[in-house]
């Protein structure tokens, strides 16, 4: 596992980002995965030199909430994760529904 790292369940991901902002740090990155049968997604955040990440686990099929309320950059990480994996994410602002890479297979990592 990645030094500072902390796994927060799906349901306590907004307070913990929540929690996050209000520190002052920014975000730095999302990064999606599959283990096995579920995924990872990784959320990076920094302050100074310091950085932090936030992993949660997913089953397919979970919706996860979008962060761009927080940290407006995220729609970008977001809509990646949408149409490379499928993941199902709430509320982006931008959401380009499926539309922002253009694949020959729908969400080819999912």
């Amino acid at each position: 596992m990645l030094e500072n790292t902390e796994e927060t369940p799906l349901i306590g991901l907004l307070n913990k980002i929540k929690e996050i902002q209000t520190a002052g740090d920014r975000l730095v990155q999302i990064c999606a995965t599959k283990i096995g049968g579920n995924y990872e997604l990784l959320y990076t955040f920094g302050r100074d030199y310091d950085i932090r990440h936030i992993k949660v686990t997913i089953e397919p099929g979970a919706h996860v909430p979008s962060i761009t309320d927080m940290f407006p950059a995220a729609y970008l990480y977001e809509n990646e994760i949408h149409d490379l994996f499928g993941i199902a994410i709430d509320g982006i602002n931008h959401d380009y529904k499926g539309g922002l890479y253009r694949t020959p297979v729908e969400a080819p990592f999912k």
